[in-house]
Parts: structure tokens; C-alpha cells; sequence
């Protein structure tokens, strides 16, 4: 047994939520740091790692169980170093350990629960644990005892064994890289990925797999819409479709205030699970804003718009930076309000009728699908679109127009009355790379929509970077919370960021939105390439060195950080007088390439990045003083999946103070030679080397463009 437990619970020194939750615990919780890493090795015993996030169910659900129990928290601070990780604020960690989880149990998820000796390394993992024995999962108390007495007996050198072979596994899978980078994806890459998404799609319910729970996976809709665009196949714009209307129509969209929850457990996308993520309602937006370019479809667009509200609503810091009115994003709504999963978002009739005046309540329940029986716990009902308006027109006597007005009403003043209930907890924490997201989302936002979203997104960059960037080391750090910055950026940090600043100087047209992403896309160079092993890794090569260094190729709950990187890369290669950027990006596809092609499913970001490499972006350079509304009208409504906004000045003396801006010596390749003609605004198509004549007609560009659109 230990000489002495470590004395105390030192979470309350921490500012995320997600900690600070279990400050108050009889566990003497410790952050992971050098205090508590070095503690475990003083007394030689095994570090208790426990990762969760806030808005985590069953992270809930174990620290009442177990947590919060006097004799487990004994057992626990006699015999462990307990360590608490907020999943959000340290990915790296949790990605090291959820890979062994994978491989040990072929799963993983919230809360994480591993035993680790002092080194760190793993030597017995899961997840939730109840605190006694039930439905064949060990009991937490007694798996606490027999893993202490393993420990003092000779059964150690057994565990220590195990944690090494683990260590290795691990390091296999994330850090693996072929010997020899191989070719890159070439022709097809695109249609044989999107084929392989037709052929895993639910054509009855939409979306992926042939059961629950449904996942949304918004990179598998800009990859089938693309190759819809490429070959006109119609299969890939249905099954795109039909997983955009399945989200939006049912339980995983909130139809009374916006927004998407973080996944549906059953096949139907009935039954949420209720914690509203940032990066979920960032992405899902660009999927439907891809969706209504390339089908038409209004809806689409609402729904983006109505996400959007959302996030302005109910996620945005309300301190902006340099007189802005907004600041930057938090991070996630709980899941619990009361103590019960989704009570906050979910109705009975007589609710409804009580919100609602008379002649909308009848209406509102037809079409949300309100019950007596209910389709959730407590005969309460998950709100989904069960009627369409063409049927409540008919069965009301109405017309269709009065139906959606009456409709319209009947969300307003449900929304007023769901705001009286208590809320489910937001946790405040405002993540580098997740704004990153959202600012993306909001760029293309105003490009397609409303010029509104960019200067949203535009206050949510100034505060990021006022908050979380050090010009003069240009570093990143990933998270603010009251005023307290901590933790050192990661990939996703630098690439979703990176991306986002990209996305705002082709709809704002403003150079230092420019700037700033080169500035990232230089630092993504300096500390996460590594040409000697061809890809780039996760963390950063000054920061902490674990058991061994992750890399982030697939897409999971956020797409690829390495993607991204990728995607950023080959954008800003443009915008440089070097070929670096664009070598790097080749050789990491060359490197993942047979993964990609292997598994598209999983690797979709990688797959759009090799289709990229293959057929060139389309390059739209605009030369002149302002951007023609009409210009922008005609290009926010056509589907160019591959578009490259490069807005320039005018005038040479302007183009020449962007370029000291920029730090370049001469214009870069998609400036060049591509200027303001007869004193009107003037447009440029190119693709791999081959341009448009200037034009000054936005229709005339166009065509260009589709006669340089690769063959399918």
C-alpha cells in the first residue's frame, strides 16, 4: 500500500466546467500536471485516469455512483493518484488513451477509465463502471480493491508487462506511417469513395449503418455532393438528401429554438442524445448550405440560418474585443437539465396548449407528432416534423401559406415558454479550434446568406486571437475561460483556425484574415510536420511528450485535423512564394493515401484532399474595388464545391500594401497577372495552370468554369 494518499482535491483551481464539476467530490481529484504525474511516481502506485466531458451523460451518471461515495473515494485516494481529464481541453490525452480502449475492448467512449503505472502507460481500461456488479460489467469498488492488491503482489510485473505490449499497440496505431510514402490517390479516388457511401447508406431512414444510433457525418455530404457534381449520378444527391432531411425532420434537430444535438441513438434519428455541441451546429450548417447550392432547396437554408441563430443566441461570449459587438463561441450545452437527459427540450399536450394560444395549438401538436403516449420517458414527446404542411392545410381547412405563418407563431411563443424552464448547464470554455469551426460555417454563411454571419464570424476571430494567439511567438494556445488562457494549441487548433481566417478573407475580402491564416499554416510547418516520417502529427514537437504521439486522420465527431491541415495547405499554397505548402500536402496524401482509398468511410477529409490534389481547386480571382452584389447573389446559389475566392485590389500601390502585409516580395501565383481591367470589376476562372480572359460578367465566368471542370 501507499506511504500517504495525495491530501487533497485540487480541481477547484481549474476553470473548466467540466473539473470544477467534480471539485466538491470526496475523490482528491488531481488535474493532469507534473504535480500529480510526479506524486504517483514519490509513491509508487497507479494513477486513476478518468476522462469526460461536461455535457457527458454517464460521466454524470458514474461521479453519482461511484464519485461522490465516501468508501470508493477512500479506496480510490489511498491507493490511486485519481486524475480527472476534460476531454475537450486535453484531445491529445484522450485520443492516446481511447486508441488503447479500441484495441483492448473494441470500443471506447465517455466516461474514459483507465489504470496507468506512474510512466503513464495502461494496463487496464473501459468505460463507465457501475459502482456494484450488474449486467456482467465489474463492479468499480471491487475492481478498485483487486487491482490495488494486484498491485502490492507479484502479480505486478504481470500488469507492467501488459502496460508496456498496450503502450506499443497504441503506438502502432497512431503513430504508424509506411516506410515508404506510396502514390496518391489518382483518378476515380472521389466517385469510388462515394460509391462505398451509397452502398452503407440507410435508403429507408437515412443517413449510415443499418441501425442505431445514427451519426452525423457531414464530411460523407460534401463527398457525395461533389461527385453528384462531378457525374451527375443521382444516387449521390439522394442518399445526401435523404440524410439531410432525416436530421433536420426529426429528433436530432431542436425545432423550437435551432440547432443540432449531438447524435440520434436509434435508427430513426428519433431519440437525441440532448448535449448540444459547437463543432456539431459549425459543420452541420456548411453541409446544408452545400445541400441547398447544389439542390435548391430553401429548407436547406433555413435550416443553416436557424443554427446559426442558435449559436448567436445561446453560445456566444457576449464581450467582444476592439468595440465588436460579439466575442468568441462556448463550447457545449448539457444534455440534463433538473437532473434528466433532455427534460428541457421535450413536451406533453397539455404543455403545448398551455404555451400556445387556441387556434395554434391543435396545429402545432398535429405537426410536431405530440402525444398522450409520448415518444420519450415520462410519456413526454421528442418534438419531430410528423405532418407535413400540404396535409395540415388540407386537414385544417387552411391555406398553406396560413399554416406557415400559424406554424412560424406557434415555435415563437413555444420558444417563450421553454425559456422558463431551468436550462440545461453551458459550459463556457471558448476552444481555439472549435471557433475555428464555427467561424468557417459563418463565413459561408454570409456568403450564401447574409452578410450578418461574416461580421459574426469576424468578431468571434478578433476575440480568438486577441484571447488564445501570441504574435510574437506565433503560438496558439487552446482555451479561454474567464479570463484564465491554458493548455498549448493542437493540430485542430492551428488547421480549424487556419481554415476559419481562410474562409473570411474569401467572403470579406480582407487581407488580414489572410495574413493570419498563413501565419497558422507557417507554425502548422514549424511544429507538426515531420518530413522525415511524411505526415503531420497532432501535438506539437515543443510541447508534452506521452506515451507516444498521436496523429488524426480519420473523421470522427469533428473532421480530420490532419484533413484539414491538408486542405488549408493546398489553399494557401496560392497565396505564397514558395512550393512548401503544397509538397507537404502531397506528401502526407502520398503517405495516407492506401488508407484513404481503404476506408473512405473513415477517412473522408483525406479522400476530398487526394480528389483536390487530383483535379486543382477552381480559382475565382476578383480584381476590382468592391465585390458586385449581383456577383455574389449568382455565385452564393451555384454548387462550386471546389471554389477558390481570391478577392485583390485594384490599384497597384493597394496590391502593393497587402503584399508588405503578407510579407511576399512579388504577387503570388493567383494575383499575378489577373488585374482590374477597364476601371470595372473583373473576374478570373482558372484551374491547373489554365485561365478565363478577364471578364466582367459573373455568368460568362461560369461557363468558363464549367468547361474547366474535370471530366468525371
Amino acid at each position: 500500500m501507499s506511504d500517504a494518499p495525495t491530501d487533497r482535491n485540487r480541481l477547484d483551481e481549474e476553470e473548466s466546467p467540466y473539473l470544477r464539476q467534480h471539485a466538491d467530490n470526496p475523490v482528491n481529484w488531481q488535474p493532469w500536471d507534473e504535480q500529480a504525474l510526479e506524486a504517483a511516481r514519490e509513491r509508487d502506485v497507479p494513477i486513476f485516469l478518468s476522462v469526460g466531458y461536461s455535457a457527458c451523460h454517464w460521466c454524470h451518471v458514474m461521479e453519482e455512483e461511484s464519485f461522490e461515495d465516501e468508501s470508493v473515494a477512500e479506496t480510490l485516494n489511498e491507493n490511486f493518484v485519481p486524475i480527472k481529464v476534460d476531454r475537450e481541453e486535453r484531445p491529445d490525452l484522450d485520443s492516446v488513451y481511447q486508441t488503447v480502449c479500441q484495441l483492448v475492448s473494441g470500443r471506447g467512449g465517455w466516461p474514459l477509465s483507465a489504470w496507468l503505472t506512474p510512466e503513464g502507460k495502461p494496463f487496464y481500461i473501459g468505460t463507465y463502471f457501475p459502482k456494484e456488479e450488474k449486467r456482467g460489467m465489474p463492479g468499480f469498488g471491487n475492481l478498485l480493491d483487486n487491482i490495488a492488491n494486484s498491485w502490492e503482489s507479484e502479480d505486478r510485473d504481470e500488469m507492467e508487462n501488459r502496460a508496456e505490449q498496450w503502450t506499443q499497440a497504441a503506438k502502432g496505431q497512431l503513430e504508424d506511417t509506411p516506410d515508404q510514402p506510396g502514390e496518391r490517390p489518382e483518378e476515380g479516388v472521389l466517385t469510388d469513395a462515394a460509391d462505398t457511401a451509397v452502398r452503407a447508406a440507410d435508403r429507408e431512414h437515412g443517413g449510415f449503418g443499418s441501425d442505431g444510433p445514427k451519426f452525423p457525418h457531414p464530411s460523407r455530404i460534401h463527398l457525395l455532393l461533389s461527385a453528384y457534381d462531378r457525374t451527375g449520378e443521382d444516387a449521390y444527391r439522394e442518399v445526401a438528401r435523404e440524410t439531410l432531411d432525416a436530421m433536420a425532420d426529426r429528433g436530432m434537430y431542436d425545432h423550437v429554438g435551432g440547432g443540432f444535438h449531438r447524435y440520434a441513438t436509434d435508427r430513426e434519428w428519433i431519440t437525441p442524445h440532448f448535449e448540444k455541441m459547437l463543432y456539431d451546429n459549425a459543420e452541420l450548417p456548411r453541409a446544408y448550405l452545400a445541400g441547398y447550392q447544389a439542390t435548391g432547396e430553401e429548407r436547406y437554408a433555413r435550416v443553416a440560418e436557424e443554427t446559426f441563430e442558435f449559436v448567436r443566441n445561446e453560445l456566444t461570449h457576449p464581450d467582444g474585443v476592439g468595440g465588436r459587438d460579439h466575442g468568441g463561441f462556448y463550447s457545449t450545452l448539457d444534455a440534463q437539465s433538473e437532473g434528466e437527459e433532455g427534460k428541457f427540450y421535450v413536451w406533453t399536450p397539455d404543455e403545448v396548449r398551455e404555451a400556445l394560444d387556441d387556434e395554434l395549438a391543435e396545429l402545432a401538436i398535429d405537426r410536431f407528432g405530440v402525444t398522450d403516449s409520448g415518444n420519450f420517458e415520462g410519456r413526454r414527446t421528442i418534438l419531430t416534423l410528423s405532418q407535413s404542411v400540404d396535409s395540415l392545410a388540407e386537414e385544417h381547412d387552411l391555406a398553406e401559406s396560413e399554416v406557415r405563418d400559424r406554424l412560424e407563431r406557434a415555435r415563437e411563443q413555444l420558444y417563450e415558454a421553454r425559456e422558463k424552464r431551468v436550462r440545461p448547464r453551458r459550459d463556457e470554455k471558448v476552444l481555439a479550434g472549435w471557433n475555428g469551426l464555427m467561424i468557417s460555417a459563418l463565413a459561408e454563411g454570409g456568403f450564401v446568406l447574409d452578410e450578418r454571419w461574416s461580421s459574426v464570424a469576424e468578431d468571434a476571430l478578433a476575440f480568438v486571437r486577441e484571447k488564445l494567439w501570441d504574435a510574437d511567438e506565433e503560438r496558439l494556445s487552446r482555451r479561454f475561460k474567464d479570463g484564465d488562457v491554458k493548455v498549448e494549441g493542437y493540430l485542430e487548433d492551428y488547421a480549424f483556425l487556419a481554415r476559419g481566417a481562410f474562409d473570411l478573407y474569401q467572403t470579406t475580402g480582407e487581407v488580414d484574415h489572410l495574413a493570419f491564416a498563413l501565419d497558422l499554416a507557417r507554425a502548422i510547418e514549424r511544429e507538426f510536420w515531420d518530413a522525415d516520417e511524411g505526415t503531420i502529427y497532432y501535438t506539437p514537437a515543443s510541447g508534452e511528450s506521452l506515451v507516444t504521439r498521436p496523429q488524426e486522420l480519420r473523421d470522427q465527431s469533428t473532421p480530420s485535423s490532419l484533413g484539414v491541415a491538408v486542405d488549408a495547405l493546398l489553399s494557401l499554397d496560392h497565396f505564397v512564394g514558395h512550393d512548401r505548402f503544397g509538397e507537404i500536402a502531397e506528401t502526407v496524401v502520398e503517405t495516407h493515401g492506401q488508407r484513404a482509398t481503404s476506408g473512405p468511410m473513415e477517412y473522408t477529409s483525406l479522400v476530398l484532399c487526394a480528389d483536390r490534389l487530383e483535379t486543382g481547386s477552381l480559382e475565382l480571382t476578383a480584381a476590382g474595388e468592391q465585390f458586385p452584389e449581383e456577383w455574389r447573389e449568382r455565385l452564393a446559389g451555384s454548387y462550386l464545391p471546389d471554389r477558390l475566392m481570391a478577392p485583390r485590389p485594384a490599384t497597384d500601390d493597394e496590391l502593393d500594401e497587402w503584399l508588405e502585409r503578407l510579407d511576399l516580395a512579388d504577387a503570388p501565383p493567383i494575383w499575378a497577372d489577373r488585374e482590374h481591367v477597364d476601371d470595372r470589376p473583373t473576374l478570373y476562372a482558372c484551374r491547373s495552370f489554365t485561365c478565363s480572359p478577364p471578364v466582367h460578367d459573373v455568368e460568362e465566368a461560369l461557363e468558363w468554369a464549367e468547361d474547366l471542370a474535370p471530366e468525371a
